[in-house]
């Protein structure tokens, strides 16, 4: 029994080595006029996320969540590109460019 019981804690132990967790990030979000966005979708662009999970993304006191639905930003510095919904949501359109925090 003893023997079952080490062999089940080690499959557990390495099973959540393989789990990723998701660290936060502050970089450069743009927008983006195409795909989903005409539905109103609060949608994003990132390289690395899974599709369907959901962003936390934070500009100047204000918070949204959009879900990752595409890959992307392909451009140096920025983090992740929003859908227009989304950008109206933080405020961000008239600047285009902003820096933002993701969790």
């Amino acid at each position: 029994m003893r023997a079952q019981t080490t062999l089940l804690l080690g499959l557990v132990t390495s099973s959540l080595a393989f789990i990723s967790v998701a660290k936060a990030e502050s970089g450069l979000a743009s927008y983006y006029g195409y795909g989903k966005a005409g539905r109103g979708e609060m949608t994003c662009a990132h390289r690395t996320r899974p599709f369907g999970s959901v962003l936390r993304v934070s500009y100047s006191g204000r918070t949204i969540q959009c879900r990752v639905n595409d890959r992307g930003p392909f451009i140096r510095g920025r983090i992740v590109d929003l859908s227009v919904p989304a950008a109206r949501a933080l405020g961000m359109m008239s600047a285009g460019v902003v820096r933002v925090s993701v969790d």
